[in-house]
This record gives C-alpha cells, structure tokens and sequence, in this order.
C-alpha cells in the first residue's frame, strides 16, 4: 500500500519518490502552475469575472452571486472532465479538471475534503496518459486529505479506493488493486446500495481485474452483475417514463420526452461500461450466446432512453440477428421483435 507522509508547509509526498506538490502553504502547488499539463489551446485560468471570488464570505448580492456562480461551475467542470474519462479522452479532461480544482480551492480553502474528487480526476487523466508517478501525487494528495478530515463520506472514500485500484492495476499489483477495489465496493454500497448504478464501477474494475487474471469465472461473474445492475436501472426508467408519458398524452394531448435520467458523464460511464462488456460477451458467444443478447438490449434500452434511434435499432437488429443464428427460442426472438417494433414507432411518430 502506497504510504503517505505529512511534509514540512502542510502538502503530502509519497516515499515512492513523488515530489511534493508544493510546500509553501500560501503558494499555488506547482502541478497547478505546469502549463505541460495543458492541452495546447486548453484554459490558463478561472476567467476575468472569477478571478476576484476568493471566499464564500464575500459580504452582498454580488459576492454572494458569484459564490453560487463558482459551485455551479466546479459542478460542470467535473462532469464535463469525467466525460472525456469515461471517453478515454485523458488530455481533454485535464482542463477541466484543474479548472474544477481551482473552483473548489477558492470556494472551499486549500485542505478541503471537497478538493478529493478534482484531485482523483486528476490522477485517473494521469494514469490514462501513462504518467504514474504524477497520479501517485495527486493520490497522495487525496489520500493525506481524507486522512486529515473528520467528515468524509462514504462515497468520497470509494472514488479513492476506485483509483488506488487503478493505480496498483496499471503498477501490476494485483493484491493492492483487489483491495482497493473491494474497499471501492463497500464504501459505494454503504452510501447508495449494493445494486445502484454508482456502485457497479467497482464491480466492473474488479471483474476487469479478474478477466485480466485469468480468473474468467470470476469476472463472468461481475460482469452480469453489472450487466444486470444497468439492465433494471434503464428498465425502471423506461416503465416511469411510460407511465407519465400515457398520463401526459391523457392530460395534454402530447408526448412526453424520453430521457435517461443521467447526466452526460454518467451516460458516457454506461456506454463505456456496457460496450467493454459486450466485446468480451461477444468473443463467447458461442458458448453463451444469452448473455451477449442480453448486453444488447440492454444498450439498445440504453440509446433509445437517449434518443439516439439509429444506434438503438443497430444493436436491436445485432440482437435479433444473434438469437436467429443461435437459434433461441420463439419468446426471446419476439422480445427482441417488440424492441425493433418500438424504436421504429417512434421513428415514425418522434417526440413533440
């Protein structure tokens, strides 16, 4: 396990031969003043109208706009770097990462738990650029500021232990990752349930793990649990959504918008888990050939709550197409045949 220690100024190092990221507590960390961390092109700074917000505190209707402007603001920045993440986008997410850090060092203060998620987007750009030790930094950055708070919550602790797992996968050590993400995976139940959609990225991760170990009936294993995980959620979605929509068209004459609930990282966090999982299904399909349709319609579910028709019906009529080759039976075949049916209904009838 990584170990921290506290330097002299109040910012971590790692032993492993990290450089600190800074040691002057009144002194911007020197990562942040690294323009190499930029993409050419990519934003220096918070723009001119924020440049002056330093505090939450700021007395009057001004201050206290510009306070609400910056949280919205860290809010969007985050979303929009775990986008490109989820996208394997790595370079692209470290603008708005550090942009969503420097939100937070304004609004929050320099020792914030709140500065722990910018800190892990950071770190997961890193990784996903190859640069290891600089992830280890902004690690052990985070990990020395959920030591020093006293009210970090559940889901803090499991975005951190999610990439000390990734961090000790791309380091190929196995041990270290199955223990992290399986702290990943408790601490996600603990704040929002065993089966929700936040917590099957730790189920992913650790059947990754698996699958890359040659542990294949482990990571078959979690990987219908997450299939599975998705599959309700979006289901679920569908039913209310149809439900208001009846409801909507009774009392208004029209129809009610499709939507996924999810922002658009989240959805991007679908499409990426779901289509990983779909590569693998499809290389055993043979053998297995109800799992890979089941990954399909749930992607199929997925695009249509999305709107994205043509992507729908294509894995749809991937789908169908696999349950006549397999030869499964008339139920499974018709279940799919009603998914085509509704995506061209809508097709031809589009939302108003």
């Amino acid at each position: 396990m990584m170990s921290v220690r506290r330097p002299r100024g109040g910012h971590v190092t790692a032993t492993s031969s990290v450089s600190s990221p800074g040691n002057r507590p009144r002194e911007r960390p020197g990562w942040l003043r690294d323009e190499r961390d930029l993409p050419a092109g990519g934003a220096q700074g918070p723009p001119a109208l924020l440049r002056g917000v330093r505090s939450p505190r700021r007395e009057g209707v001004r201050g206290l706009h510009s306070h609400l402007l910056l949280k919205h603001l860290i809010e969007f920045c985050y979303t929009v770097a775990q986008k490109y993440l989820f996208e394997g986008k790595h370079a692209d997410a470290v603008p708005a990462a550090l942009h969503s850090l420097r939100f937070r060092m304004n609004v929050h203060g320099l020792s914030s738990v709140e500065l722990v998620p910018a800190y892990l987007l950071l770190a997961e750009a890193s990784l996903g650029l190859g640069r290891i030790v600089q992830a280890e930094e902004y690690l052990s950055q985070a990990q020395w500021t959920v030591l020093k708070s006293t009210e970090c919550s559940h889901a803090t602790h499991s975005l951190l232990h999610r990439n000390l797992g990734l961090l000790y996968m791309a380091k190929e050590n196995y041990e270290e990752a199955r223990y992290h993400l399986a702290n990943d995976i408790y601490f996600a139940s603990c704040a929002f349930g065993t089966e929700d959609i936040k917590t099957s990225g730790g189920y992913f991760h650790l059947a990754n793990l698996f699958y890359g170990l040659k542990k294949l009936d482990l990571a078959d294993t979690l990987y219908t649990k997450v299939s599975e995980i998705w599959d309700k959620y979006l289901d679920d979605r569908y039913q209310v959504l149809s439900q208001a929509r009846i409801q909507q068209i009774d009392l208004l004459g029209k129809q009610f918008e499709t939507d996924t609930g999810l922002d658009e990282a989240q959805e991007a966090e679908a499409i990426r888990i779901l289509t990983s999982i779909l590569n693998i299904r499809e290389s055993t399909s043979d053998t297995a050939p109800q799992k890979t349709i089941f990954v399909l319609k749930t992607l199929v579910m997925l695009y249509h709550l999305m709107m994205n028709s043509s992507k729908a019906q294509e894995y749809a009529m991937r789908a169908f197409s696999l349950s006549r080759e397999q030869q499964l039976s008339d139920q499974e075949q018709s279940t799919i045949q009603e998914l085509l049916s509704l995506i061209s209904a809508e097709e031809t009838h589009p939302v108003t």
